[in-house]
């Protein structure tokens, strides 16, 4: 293939190990083609021109760092406005919470607008590119606009919500034509793929063509499941590192007496944490033996605090949690232990390991890589159970975890008493199905998988 070019609302210097996820996974492929990533600066300037922003480049090795600043008004509307107020809550099924603004989507338009400027003059006639997430969806028909013809490749890192849903969203025809300026859509899940499609044979009016092929506004494009997954190898070795491994022996002398089960999450709507709180509590009131013994550690990282949603949401969870405590704790026993700040993640294999039962519970979720690191920081001879929602993307992969709905408070009581009463065997034998499914599919095979794809090559 030619040159790599990703371009994602934020970017990251991949030769560092806390770039995060997706940077690990482009890291090589950036590094080997020369590549380059392009996308917003993290900085808001104090003054600025709405539709301007100053290019700034750098090295990172042999890959090449492209940003752009945003001025205030561009980034109250396309980044906290349409991409966080209109369209996160509507691809999280949530459209109650959704703020319909008539500025957010030009906001989004101008900004889109002016990414595609900045970056056409950097682009050479053989680049793929791959575009990142909601914040970006119209793009390549920016870029289109402008007569780039390269390959453009789009991937969608949250769900896709059913037809009627996203016709909900003002001018969603526009928007979800947008679509067909790419190349291949990447969608995280089969569900994922059935609602877009659907979406646009009803609504846009689109041709399927089979072999994963639509037609509309008199272009093609391919559209298919890529579910992600994560780097079980530097997984693996960020549990052995010192950080966690001395994470995983203060909690189990700390808790030598309880079974432990966790929750690790961004403080979000879409997260489900009240009803996994509640869901404790029934456990607690339905199943009397779990007292001294099950203790719920809750990590709710920090998370648009001075969004009025979030903050709502933080105070329900600390008014459900308080109320477990004072109604079942004791002198020695404390059952829910509940934190609202970011763990470091090289501690996060700690955790994991610690624990008997691992709580992933999302009302709706594009993948969740937090329950395949559960499974990876696993212990093989005594492993945990992963408790899963149904409604994350994982569950279509993870099919051995044991599947919940997290609307279901009472189903789901049930679900972690059986996790923690389960035999060893059972444990054991689950575990090592989910790790070979997790393997298989890490998140190399997804990067390999898209990017043949998106040349038109056959998948593994």
């Amino acid at each position: 293939m030619g040159r790599l070019v990703v371009v994602s609302n934020r970017l990251a210097d991949p030769r560092k190990p806390a770039a995060g996820g997706l940077a690990v996974a482009l890291g090589d492929t950036l590094s080997r083609t020369g590549g380059l990533w392009f996308g917003w600066s993290g900085t808001v300037a104090a003054h600025g021109t709405p539709g301007e922003g100053e290019l700034q480049t750098r090295q990172a090795g042999r890959v090449t760092l492209a940003s752009v600043n945003l001025c205030a008004e561009d980034h109250a509307a396309y980044y906290h406005g349409y991409a966080n107020s209109v369209l996160w809550p509507v691809f999280h099924y949530r459209l109650d919470l959704a703020d319909f603004s008539s500025g957010y989507l030009d906001g989004y338009r101008r900004v889109n607008r002016m990414f595609a400027h900045k970056l056409l003059p950097l682009l050479r006639e053989d680049d793929v590119i791959w575009v990142h997430d909601y914040h970006l969806i119209p793009l390549a028909a920016e870029l289109r606009a402008l007569g780039c013809r390269q390959r453009i490749g789009f991937f969608l890192h949250i769900p896709v919500p059913p037809p009627l849903v996203l016709a909900a969203l003002p001018q969603h025809e526009w928007l979800m034509r947008s679509f067909f300026a790419y190349d291949l859509v990447g969608l995280q899940s089969e569900a994922d793929v059935a609602h877009f499609t659907r979406y646009m044979t009803v609504e846009a009016g689109a041709q399927d063509l089979g072999a994963q092929r639509l037609r509309a506004f008199n272009a093609t494009v391919r559209v298919a499941a890529f579910p992600i997954g994560i780097d079980v190898e530097e997984f693996h070795r960020l549990g052995r590192a010192p950080d966690a491994m001395q994470t995983y022996e203060e909690m189990r002398a700390e808790y030598s007496r309880r079974q432990l089960l966790l929750g690790i999450d961004r403080l979000d709507y879409s997260k489900g944490i009240p009803h996994r709180v509640r869901a404790f509590r029934q456990l607690l009131e339905r199943y009397p033996e779990n007292a001294h013994s099950a203790t719920l550690v809750m990590i709710a990282s920090p998370s648009r605090d001075d969004v009025n949603a979030y903050a709502d949401l933080r105070q329900e969870l600390e008014g459900l949690c308080g109320a477990i405590n004072g109604d079942f704790g004791d002198l020695d026993w404390m059952p829910l232990r509940y934190i609202h700040r970011t763990v470091a993640r090289k501690r996060v294999p700690g955790l994991c390991r610690a624990s008997r039962v691992g709580l992933v519970t999302p009302l709706r979720d594009g993948m969740n890589l937090v329950a395949k690191e559960y499974v990876v920081s696993q212990n093989p001879e005594d492993p945990g159970v992963l408790v899963l929602s149904r409604f994350a993307g994982a569950a279509e992969q993870l099919r051995d975890a044991l599947l919940v709905n997290p609307y279901d408070t009472q189903g789901m009581a049930e679900a972690i008493q059986t996790a923690l009463r389960m035999p060893l065997a059972e444990r054991q034998a689950r575990h090592q199905r989910l790790m070979a499914c997790i393997s298989e599919h890490d998140v190399h095979w997804w990067r390999r998988n898209f990017l043949r794809a998106l040349e038109g090559e056959e998948q593994e």
